[in-house]
């Protein structure tokens, strides 16, 4: 367990940190998986001023409500190493 959290936060910090630009469908995936994997099934609202790119960002993490924050965690880390490692 603690072996997968340190992965996660290694891919956080690469994904948070990159110049590389990603599609929006690819950025909202990672949006997804991150929210996910911290968050579980915790829904809050956003801020009503971006209401629609809320909205998708909200409908990419509500698509991903069957994975266990351990499972988003792992997806998370598989996106990072697909898109941002290879790049690198």
């Amino acid at each position: 367990m603690k072996d997968l959290e340190t992965k996660f936060n290694s891919a956080y910090l690469l994904a948070s940190n990159t110049d590389i630009k990603l599609p929006p469908d690819i950025m909202l995936k990672f949006y997804a998986y991150y929210k996910q994997a911290t968050q579980g099934n915790h829904y809050r609202k956003g801020n009503d001023n971006e209401e629609l790119r809320n909205a998708f960002k909200l409908n990419a993490w509500f698509q991903l409500s069957h994975l266990t924050e351990d499972e988003a965690k792992k997806n998370y880390i598989k996106l990072v190493n697909k898109y941002l490692k290879s790049k690198k």
